[in-house]
């Protein structure tokens, strides 16, 4: 398929959800639909700092972004820093290791193969798009295509709201979409280390003590970081926000 029928077939699927403007939740669906993946996340980054995670598809994705911010390593972490797509077809078994802290928690979660491509828009850089699969294998060459224009036009839109943003700042509505990530990782961490579980196990928890208690997530997180809510291995389920 040539490039300008790949980015008006992509440009199609992305305007068919009858919004206008910026759907966020768009973006990551389309990206795992025309992808082929089960699960797409989308990774903001500014500068060398993680700035939230602007969508994500389902829980297994919500997890791979988190373990990125929290670990620090990860497909899309590298993909932004090396400017170039980064795959891995095997994350169980993969030739040459590369996240020795991720990896595992990621296969754990169910991913078994990850590709993460770079968000940029000429020298600026904006994040980085995760694609994963529950399978191992390779990226097909039309899909891996597609993945690089999917990522050019996440960028461009990216960047129509990064655009008032003062240098090394994120735009006040990609903040806005982002800050409920900061939370959930942060409490995320602060859970891992009163249950001393890993990080994508204290995620578990609290999603799971925030579907029981019919209470959103982000509430749940906040009250973890302000101390009116802690795990303990005794009482893991209680909730009094």
């Amino acid at each position: 398929m040539r490039g300008g029928e790949r980015r008006q077939r992509i440009l199609r699927l992305l305007a068919d959800d009858g919004h206008a403007g910026l759907c966020t939740s768009r973006l990551c669906e389309v990206s795992a639909q025309v992808t082929e993946m089960n699960g797409a996340g989308i990774m903001l980054m500014s500068g060398d700092v993680p700035r939230g995670s602007l969508c994500t598809t389902n829980v297994v994705s919500d997890v791979i972004e988190q373990l990125q911010y929290v670990l620090g390593e990860g497909p899309c972490v590298d993909a932004y820093y090396q400017d170039r797509p980064v795959l891995e077809p095997d994350l169980a078994n993969p030739e040459v290791t590369r996240w020795p802290a991720f990896a595992g928690e990621a296969v754990e979660a169910g991913a078994h193969a990850v590709f993460g491509f770079p968000l940029q828009v000429g020298s600026v850089r904006l994040g980085a798009l995760n694609l994963y699969r529950e399978v191992p294998g390779p990226l097909a060459d039309e899909r891996h295509a597609d993945a690089i224009v999917l990522a050019q036009l996440i960028a461009q839109s990216v960047l129509v709201l990064q655009a008032r943003a003062q240098p090394g700042e994120l735009a006040a509505d990609l903040e806005a979409i982002a800050d409920f990530k900061y939370t959930v990782h942060q409490a995320s961490g602060m859970v891992s280390v009163q249950l001393g579980v890993s990080v994508g196990q204290a995620l578990i928890r609290l999603r799971a003590l925030s579907f029981s208690a019919g209470v959103p997530l982000a509430d749940v997180a906040e009250q973890v970081i302000i101390r009116s809510l802690r795990f303990t291995p005794s009482n893991e389920e209680g909730y009094s926000g």
